[in-house]
């Protein structure tokens, strides 16, 4: 009994043990697509090819990564392991973020040209297999992570759609009073979507979202200081990130150049860590104990060490450096 016991907990260990965790970097200005191994802080495998490159996120099982190309109107999907291409789908229009469906099956591509869609991808045939309409050009677009739908903002129409994930179809949108940038989604006890939080247009802060009763109840306003940059393309925070325990929310500020770093659920301020110049997207590991910034006015990364409030280091990457995305490599 007691070597049955052991080979049980040995065999629950092994697949954590043999996982392989990447932070994967788009470069918006470049050419390619780096994946940082989280253990050393350094580029171990460099995707070449990807032309502005913009959006990125990987497979539920970790074996792809999937990228918007703004370039050519693409989303191209590649093998996490290896980096090799697997096959490209063409968009309906220019592109901007992506997401992908929970059980993997569907992507999700924001087009950014007016009049604005979703795109649906069906990865095992890589095709265009729906364009679904929302009010304005969508800049951001996410999957909640209970799974059951699909989420866009639109900076021009101010408009937040929610979309069924299961019949494709909008169920409810709002409009706030400024652009629809990015977003993080708190979760319930019973799993499902409590919170949004939503980056606005020339807010220095977030908006407050009730999953349920579809109302912004609460604005919070990042601190005016410290100044170490500037607003760029209107956008003083561009960027929200809750860690995978739900514990903690990360907010980027270009005013600051830096992350603010909140409690949840009472938004308590834990602290600042100066990352560079325009962070502009942020990502966690999977231990919630190390954040990523993408500091797009410096061409580098910071892994900054969230309990501690303190950068680790800096990683090189390529041009103008912005959507990021973490991977469990199986």
């Amino acid at each position: 009994m007691r070597l049955l016991r052991l080979f049980i907990g040995i065999a629950m260990v092994l697949p954590l043990s043999a996982a392989t965790v990447r932070i994967i970097q788009t470069n918006s200005a470049g050419d390619e697509a780096h994946f940082i191994d989280p253990a050393t802080n350094k580029v171990v495998m460099t995707i070449k090819d990807l032309e502005a490159a913009h959006g990125v996120v990987g497979s539920p099982d970790g074996t792809k990564v999937y990228f918007t190309i703004e370039s050519n109107s693409t989303v191209v999907a590649a093998d996490s392991k290896t980096g090799k291409i697997l096959g490209s789908v063409a968009l309906t229009g220019h592109p901007n973020n992506i997401s992908v469906s929970k059980d993997g099956k569907q992507v999700f591509a924001g087009i950014a040209a007016a009049p604005g869609a979703v795109d649906v991808i069906d990865v095992a045939t890589m095709k265009n297999v729906k364009s679904i309409k929302v009010k304005g050009a969508v800049h951001n677009v996410y999957t909640t992570p209970d799974g059951k739908f699909v989420v866009s903002g639109s900076v021009g129409s101010r408009v937040l759609t929610v979309i069924d994930a299961f019949t494709l179809e909008p169920v409810w949108d709002m409009t706030f009073d400024k652009g629809v940038r990015c977003m993080a989604f708190e979760k319930g006890a019973d799993g499902s979507t409590a919170r949004i939080f939503v980056d606005l247009s020339d807010v220095h802060g977030f908006a407050v979202v009730d999953f349920k009763t579809h109302k912004e109840v609460q604005r919070v306003m990042l601190p005016e200081k410290p100044v170490n940059g500037e607003v760029h393309s209107g956008a003083p925070s561009h960027g929200l990130l809750i860690s995978p325990d739900g514990k903690t929310l990360i907010c980027n500020s270009s005013i600051a150049g830096g992350i603010f770093v909140y409690s949840l659920p009472d938004f308590k301020m834990q602290g600042f860590v100066r990352t560079g110049n325009t962070p502009d997207w942020s990502t966690y590991t999977p231990d919630s104990k190390v954040v990523y910034v993408a500091n797009a006015g410096d061409n580098n990364v910071s892994a900054v060490d969230v309990k501690a409030l303190k950068e680790i280091t800096k990683i090189a990457v390529g041009e103008v450096p912005k959507r990021n995305g973490t991977i469990i490599i199986p």
